[in-house]
């Protein structure tokens, strides 16, 4: 079934033919009319998916046919999610989707100047899209009523409940009408998350996309076994060979990235950092110079891996490999999105194997090999301009900024 046939209202139909949206993904087929026929949902289905337009299109759909605001509702639409990030992401795909009727959007952050958005927010708006605490603070400032909103939509619920959003998400269910539509998306289904779900959903259809290979069959990924020390070299070649594609490398703390930063910087690359340590209006920046291609190279932490959508990354590289098995999922997913083709490269070091393992083992099949010769591996390392560069050297210098910050700080 094409977009064309659903009923949503013509201006939405417009904006989809723009942005190329033909057909509906497997989680948008159903749960696309189950919503407009005012459903709550309960639906389970992994990163790439296409949820957002899930939610996003028959919202926008019902909120453009009834334009009509109760007194005292200043917000008709609240969505709740696990990052700042993946709040302004979401809405600008509202933006999008919406750019041909009278749905107004706005996502509340915290790290910038809230003042003009909780104004907006006192004149009304259709759809808000924050985090819980931030939900939750703004109701406590009396800046926004739950009692009056129509929808509820809970994106990312496990990652929510993993990032310590569960007391809020329950202290703010007092705040909520027993009259609404409730839209609950979740990656993953255990106890907790059931627990949550239906303390929010009334009488919901369930719906469940569990591909037998959770990684999107538009990402060619492998694994290349390559000694901790020697992960630069490996990079750089890598990014010299594709010099004009953008590159998202994964690594596995702050400093990591940093170091990594460090590394290329002595060879040339110009790469950007995106981690917990940067200032909101930091990331904000990164993010955008990366969007836009100013910088083709971001090597982030996990705080990315989760929801992060820029358009054309054409490879993914796990520098180091996540903690957590699924991670590993989420990160690869930020390429090959859409019907764009992507490709993920991991390097695994020798006491990285068990969390390959664990990460074959989550995938239920081995990751595919790619074998690297003894002389391939020597040519590899005798090319890096920075192979004569004392590796120590970089950790002492991180360590010694580290410090700096320290110091600030007091």
């Amino acid at each position: 079934m094409k977009f064309s046939k659903y009923h949503i209202v013509p201006e939405l139909k417009k904006s989809l033919d723009d942005l190329g949206f033909k057909k509906p993904t497997d989680i948008q087929f159903k749960s696309i009319p189950q919503i407009l026929s005012g459903q709550d949902i309960l639906a389970i289905a992994q990163t790439g998916t296409g949820k957002t337009a899930a939610f996003a299109i028959p919202l926008i759909s019902m909120l453009q046919q009834n334009k009509h605001r109760e007194p005292e509702q200043n917000v008709k639409a609240v969505v709740m999610v696990p990052t700042r990030e993946l709040a302004m992401q979401i809405e600008q795909v509202f933006k999008e989707l919406g750019q041909y009727t009278d749905v107004e959007t706005i996502s509340l952050i915290g790290g910038v100047d809230i003042e003009p958005q909780v104004e907006k927010l006192r004149r009304g708006v259709d759809v808000l899209i924050a985090t819980p605490g931030r939900i939750s603070d703004l109701v406590h400032k009396g800046h926004l009523n739950l009692k009056k909103i129509d929808f509820l939509v809970l994106d990312e619920a496990d990652h929510m409940l993993n990032k310590g959003f569960y007391n809020d998400i329950k202290h703010i269910l007092q705040f909520l009408p027993r009259r609404r539509q409730t839209l609950f998306f979740s990656a993953t289904i255990d106890e907790n998350i059931k627990d949550l779900a239906y303390a929010l959903v009334s009488k919901p259809v369930r719906i469940q996309i569990s591909p037998k290979d959770p990684v999107s069959k538009n990402v060619d990924h492998a694994v290349a076994y390559v000694a901790m020390d020697d992960k630069r070299f490996f990079l750089e070649r890598i990014v010299k060979e594709h010099p004009d594609q953008k590159i998202l490398v994964f690594v596995r703390t702050k400093v990591r990235a940093e170091r990594v930063f460090k590394a290329m910087e002595r060879v040339n690359i110009v790469t950007a950092t995106l981690h917990g340590d940067k200032e909101q209006e930091d990331r904000f920046k990164v993010l955008d110079d990366f969007r836009e291609g100013r910088v083709k190279i971001l090597v982030a932490t996990d705080v990315s891996a989760r929801g992060l959508d820029v358009k054309g990354v054409e490879y993914v590289i796990n520098y180091d490999l996540p903690d957590v098995a699924e991670n590993y999922v989420h990160r690869v997913g930020r390429t090959g999105r859409g019907n764009n083709r992507g490709t993920a490269i991991s390097f695994c070091s020798e006491e990285e194997k068990p969390i390959l393992e664990e990460i074959e083992t989550y995938l239920t099949q081995p990751i595919k090999l790619m074998s690297i010769k003894k002389t391939e591996y020597e040519e590899t390392l005798a090319i890096s301009e920075g192979h004569q560069n004392d590796w120590q050297s970089l950790i002492n210098e991180n360590e010694a900024m580290s410090k700096q910050k320290k110091k600030k700080r007091k």
